[in-house]
């Protein structure tokens, strides 16, 4: 291993989250492998260690929808495209909104039909049996959803891109990115500076200030989200499907272990360094009687923990994937606000396209570029639960 003061590569990749492990994967399978990711901790201990990882395409527009629907086909076959498991349960999504929102949601159903996921609005007594569903609400079902193993894709993904060439350091926590006559040049680390002329920012919460530091103000904030894990009475409740439960305003998947996550929370503002990473009781009490009366046999669930992470959060609820007009070779992938992880195999194939030919064409994603803050061109959501953007 060379000294990395003498370092060079095409591209870092800052941040060893799934969005950067993916990126990196990616760049090294169209042809740019001699890379570096640059990863403050261990691999997947931020944001993505923290997720609920659930997969469902429900978004309020074309382009969050389809980047989810590709990715959905390689977490499935993900050992065949990538390498290793990733985890694909296939448990079904059902998503629950209230009658105001009943024409959002088959709007929303139609789009997604039109780019080709499987999915359709049902009344509420065709909805699955476990769950309680009013007459005045509104369903859409998806079969092929349900969730992954969040560690299993990071790490398969940082396997495949060193196979590939790609270097991965950890505990390599990076203090800046050098930029010279308007132009990335380097990135350093606190033991020195890897030259490259392309750095990708995909930090999570730690990617504000990083921008920052080089004069690139994205509008980016970091929010509580908290996750209950409640363990079912194996009797009444064997499975579930995952829940989007809009009225009141959770997430719930299955897990192993006749375990259900419960995620829940979108205003609590933190900073990394002052998130508390436990539940708040209240909170618990609060999402267990809401899911109750959703799904009768959870009625005797035991609390068994639970964990709280960061959403990075955009004025939109859409992330920023990006080549920063500022700095030449600088590009972002940042504020997922939530819905990361069953966006990242897309991400990062979209990300590897813009560095090395300029512009994504598997899917275009121009319309998530930093300028539409600037210039009023922010994406819109029809739910009041902002995560379904």
């Amino acid at each position: 291993m060379p000294n990395k003061l003498e370092m060079t590569a095409d591209a870092v990749v800052v941040g060893g989250g799934v969005m950067g492990c993916s990126i990196l994967y990616n760049l090294g399978a169209l042809g740019m492998t001699d890379t570096v990711l640059l990863e403050q901790d261990a691999l997947g201990t931020g944001s993505t260690g923290s997720s609920q990882a659930i997969l469902r395409m429900h978004y309020s527009n074309e382009v969050t929808t389809r980047l989810a629907w590709e990715s959905l086909k390689v977490f499935r076959d993900f050992d065949e495209i990538v390498g290793g498991p990733s985890g694909y349960v296939r448990t079904g999504y059902l998503l629950i909104v209230g009658a105001d929102d009943r024409e959002a949601l088959e709007r929303n159903v139609k789009v997604q039909r039109q780019a080709g996921v499987t999915t359709e609005v049902i009344a509420p007594e065709d909805a699955p049996s476990v769950f309680r569903v009013a007459d005045d609400e509104v369903c859409a079902f998806e079969p092929g959803s349900g969730y992954a193993d969040a560690q299993s894709v990071t790490q398969g993904y940082a396997a495949a891109a060193r196979r590939l060439g790609a270097r991965v350091r950890t505990r390599e926590p990076v203090s800046g990115i050098r930029v010279e006559r308007g132009r990335v040049t380097g990135v350093t680390t606190g033991g020195g500076e890897i030259s490259t002329p392309v750095a990708v920012v995909a930090a999570g919460p730690w990617s504000g200030p990083l921008l920052r530091r080089v004069g690139v103000e994205a509008p980016l904030e970091t929010v509580r989200h908290q996750v209950v894990t409640l363990r079912r009475p194996e009797s009444a409740l064997p499975d579930h499907p995952v829940l989007g439960d809009v009225p009141n305003s959770l997430s719930a998947r299955p897990d192993v272990g006749y375990l259900t996550l419960i995620g829940v929370g979108e205003e609590e503002k933190v900073s990394p360094g002052d998130l508390d990473h436990g539940v708040d009781l209240a909170v618990v009490e609060d999402v267990a009687a809401k899911l109750t009366a959703r799904m009768p046999g959870m009625e005797h669930a035991v609390f068994r923990g639970g964990w709280s992470g960061l959403f990075t959060t955009t004025p939109d609820w859409h992330p920023i994937l990006a080549r920063v007009s500022e700095v030449e070779g600088l590009y972002c992938a940042v504020g997922f606000s939530g819905h990361g992880f069953k966006l990242a195999p897309m991400v990062g194939v979209v990300m590897a396209e813009l560095v090395m030919q300029g512009e994504a064409t598997t899917i275009d994603v121009s319309m998530l570029g930093l300028d539409r803050f600037a210039e009023g061109r922010l994406m819109q959501s029809r739910y009041k639960m902002s995560v379904l953007a």
